[in-house]
């Protein structure tokens, strides 16, 4: 699942680097200005960014503190991971209902330039929010059955 995660990052990001070019070009070179261009790029860039989150949770490339992780005795260590992932479970599922409710109370707007339906962009907080949950789950699962604890893998 994180694979093609994965590869639809790299798909909107070179896309939206793409429609980016394209209207630079069109704006300097032409003298013609895309209309679509950047409402478009910004719905990519916040599928990127929240698709992102559930990657870079998921390979352990958010922010910690390994320097103090690594200090905390056995049982300490066992109950950081706990809050750590536990915390993470808390507000993914967080995201996925109030992302839900968001889209939901969105679903009849439309976008001005592409003429999308709101929900459309606006349901990656709950698909960013159940990627996350189910990665939570597997590292609470993971980490608090392991004998030794570190950050890595």
């Amino acid at each position: 699942m994180n694979r093609a995660v994965e590869y639809l990052l790299f798909a909107l990001g070179f896309s939206m680097a793409l429609i980016v070019a394209l209207q630079v070009f069109a704006r300097y070179v032409l003298n013609h200005s895309l209309f679509w261009s950047e409402e478009l790029a910004r719905f990519l860039l916040i599928w990127l960014t929240f698709l992102g989150t559930s990657v870079a949770y998921h390979r352990r490339a958010h922010a910690s503190i390994e320097v103090v992780f690594q200090r905390l005795p056995r049982g300490a260590r066992r109950a950081a991971l706990g809050v750590v992932h536990g915390g993470t479970l808390f507000f993914s599922l967080i995201m996925v209902v109030f992302g839900a409710r968001f889209a939901y109370f969105v679903r009849l707007q439309i976008s001005p330039a592409l003429y999308l339906p709101k929900w459309i962009p606006h349901s990656i907080i709950s698909i960013a929010g159940a990627l996350l949950t189910l990665h939570a789950l597997a590292f609470l699962v993971r980490d608090l059955r392991r004998k030794e604890f570190s950050c890595d893998r």
